[in-house]
């Protein structure tokens, strides 16, 4: 190849790339114009006030196209298909729960993208900013608002596979005090405690009484439910193969997405609920596999996200595995019942590890 066919060469590949790159520019561009812009017949949406203390309302990340795309949303929680009111405040994840809330947002730098964990007061202004280490996952608030916790991905960016890290972190929203990792807790397992180098964290929720609560454990191939203790910072192992625990407002039961053999790898989960006195697991009627941290809505109703056109919709289902699922709201995602009236702390403790189960 002679020198003057090899520059041929070289300047046509140089005017292909640049093509190339001037029309991803334009492709990316073209789409965040699109995302900029309502799509015809979607929900009603208008900038206004939101509250987080306002009974009968629920709150979520707007994922409908347009000028309020990512803002946390409001809507009456009998109505939630109804006109929604958009705060400007823009999450990737989001909780809320005894006027406090968690929104974990993205800031978008030259290089990548970091991430952040803000505490939010009843009228969504910021209290607290924390550095996220990782890709923003779960977030919860304990019922009286005093705690607030979320989870990252470190490594790994699906909850489907075996090869990821996590980061479950808790503050203190009286004090301050940020606890970083979970694994900084004592870990017992029958009786003993429980020392591995791949122990994972993941899906804390809170109850009532401002000490317990509950998570998932992943370690040597198997999850486990575990219940925390945040004065004793001790975790303790009661039910295997559960992922994002949920407690139900009565504190009695916990829901949770459940491997099941023979789905496909990547959609591995259908959604149960525990009896934590019994520890009874009951499926409840949603036949698709669910990869979410569910809310529930009341002691008796969950609602939880499926994938859908602009992102992700929100389902219902009955807790005690009768009925059928039911979408309530498109495009929409981590949903928040705000203005609860206080939740009651249960009379009968969960059973301490090692207590028959059911499954």
């Amino acid at each position: 190849m002679t020198l003057r066919t090899r520059l041929l060469v070289l300047v046509s590949a140089l005017v292909v790339l640049a093509g190339v790159g001037t029309a991803s520019v334009l492709h990316a561009s073209a789409r965040a114009d699109r995302r900029d812009h309502a799509v015809p017949g979607g929900p009603e949406i208008t900038a206004g006030p939101v509250a987080l203390g306002t009974r009968g309302r629920m709150i979520f990340r707007n994922m409908a196209w347009g000028p309020h795309r990512d803002e946390l949303t409001s809507v009456p929680a009998s109505d939630p298909s109804g006109p929604r009111t958009a705060s400007k405040v823009k999450c990737l994840r989001f909780y809320a729960a005894g006027g406090t809330g968690v929104c974990l947002q993205s800031l978008h730098g030259p290089v990548q993208d970091t991430y952040r964990a803000v505490v939010l007061d009843s009228r969504l202004r910021v209290t607290a900013r924390y550095d996220v280490p990782g890709i923003p996952s779960r977030a919860r608030v304990s019922p009286s608002g005093r705690y607030v916790a979320w989870t990252a991905f470190v490594g790994g960016d699906s909850y489907a596979g075996t090869n990821f890290s996590t980061r479950a972190a808790v503050v203190d929203t009286r004090t301050g005090r940020l606890t970083p990792s979970l694994e900084a807790f004592r870990v017992v397992r029958d009786g003993r405690t429980y020392h591995a180098a791949d122990v994972n964290f993941w899906g804390v929720t809170f109850a009532a009484d401002d000490r317990t609560f509950y998570a998932t454990l992943a370690t040597r191939g198997t999850t486990y439910l575990v219940r925390g203790d945040l004065r004793a910072r001790t975790l303790t192992t009661l039910h295997p193969n559960v992922e994002c625990p949920s407690l139900s407002p009565d504190g009695t039961r916990v829901a949770y997405k459940k491997r099941v053999k023979g789905l496909p790898k990547d959609a591995p989960w259908h959604l149960y609920v525990l009896d934590l006195r019994t520890l009874r697991e009951t499926p409840v009627a949603e036949p698709r596999s669910v990869d979410d941290q569910a809310v529930w809505r009341d002691d008796h109703t969950l609602v939880y996200a499926l994938p859908g056109d602009y992102g992700a919709d929100l389902y219902t289902v009955p807790s005690d595995g009768t009925g059928r699922p039911r979408r309530i709201s498109t495009a929409a995602v981590s949903p928040a019942y705000v203005g609860r009236p206080p939740a009651r702390t249960p009379r009968n403790h969960p059973p301490t590890a090692g207590a028959p189960s059911t499954r």
